[in-house]
């Protein structure tokens, strides 16, 4: 997909985030001044559209410095605010940069059922085959059938190979034959598929250790990435996602996915201001071409509505 295609399918996908606070600051401001009250009426949109408290806050005390009593337009207002939510985003857009001398780089993607994992999985296999290199996936998730079809789906279409094992497997062992086959083809990136079964967190956490356990046995620098894959329209529930993932596994990167279904697209600025963790890419639909790099700029734009 083109990139002005993407950034309409971002604009589309954050509409439903947008409409709530474009309509808002709109409402607020034709040409008003920029008084407490103008202030908390802002503040208070901005915390409906999931911006969180502590980005809120940061936001109306940049504009109480700079514009306290000024006459402002709606227009002024979202180019200043896109320009404020752009100054957050722009320290954690870094894109997953793949290691090529590692053969592999290992990346272990983590997340809860239902956020999108093994279809981004699927979604960086065929990135990495279109940059020319070769990657190989593990089916780690045994508990779900689906997950494991899903990715064998998108083994096929990738030309990457897909590790399985037996359904309710231990994924560890898994990972460590993954591992061991990875390395002596010389595959250039391992994505590792994993359960994401919260409700039984003890569980889960003993899992995800496991399997980095076993693969410090081939390689102590593994897994060389972790990724956590967060499903936008769950809001602010994300933040305790971040949180309970953390505590498990080293967390080094985050993928934000089902923008284009969620009027919650401003989630995306408090995670970056509460974690500070890279945004690698964010996904707006199922196809391969609707996970891309995040933009900041694009992102802002779209989500105050210019």
């Amino acid at each position: 997909m083109a990139i002005g295609a993407f950034f309409s399918r971002l604009k589309q996908g954050l509409a439903r985030s947008t409409e709530k606070l474009a309509a808002g600051i709109t409402a607020v401001f034709t040409k008003r001044k920029l008084d407490d009250a103008a202030l908390e009426e802002l503040e208070d949109l901005l915390i409906a559209a999931d911006l969180g408290t502590a980005v809120a806050g940061k936001i109306i005390a940049n504009f109480r410095r700079t514009r306290f009593g000024k006459e402002v337009s709606d227009e002024e207002i979202k180019e200043a605010l896109a320009e404020e939510i752009a100054a957050i985003l722009a320290p954690v857009a870094r894109s997953l940069v793949i290691d090529r001398t590692l053969q592999p780089h290992v990346v272990l993607v983590v997340g809860v059922n239902g956020t999108g994992k093994t279809t981004t999985i699927g979604k960086f296999a065929q990135s990495y085959a279109e940059q020319g290199m070769r990657a190989m996936l593990v089916a780690g998730d045994t508990f779900r059938a689906a997950a494991v079809e899903q990715l064998q789906v998108w083994g096929s279409r990738t030309g990457a190979d897909v590790v399985s094992g037996q359904p309710d497997g231990d994924a560890a062992g898994l990972a460590f034959d993954g591992l061991s086959r990875a390395k002596a083809e010389r595959v250039d990136v391992l994505l590792l598929d994993t359960a994401g079964r919260l409700h039984n967190k003890g569980a889960l956490m003993e899992e995800l250790r496991k399997i980095i356990r076993v693969l410090h046995k081939q390689d102590t620098t593994a897994p060389h990435s972790v990724i956590l894959v967060l499903d936008a329209t769950t809001g602010q529930n994300a933040v305790q996602q971040v949180r309970v993932f953390k505590e498990m596994v080293d967390v080094s990167g985050l993928v934000v996915t089902k923008l284009d279904g969620s009027a919650r697209g401003g989630i995306v600025v408090a995670l970056a201001e509460e974690f500070g963790l890279p945004v690698h890419s964010v996904g707006v639909g199922e196809q391969a071409g609707d996970l891309r790099p995040f933009d900041p700029q694009e992102f802002a734009r779209g989500l105050v509505g210019l």
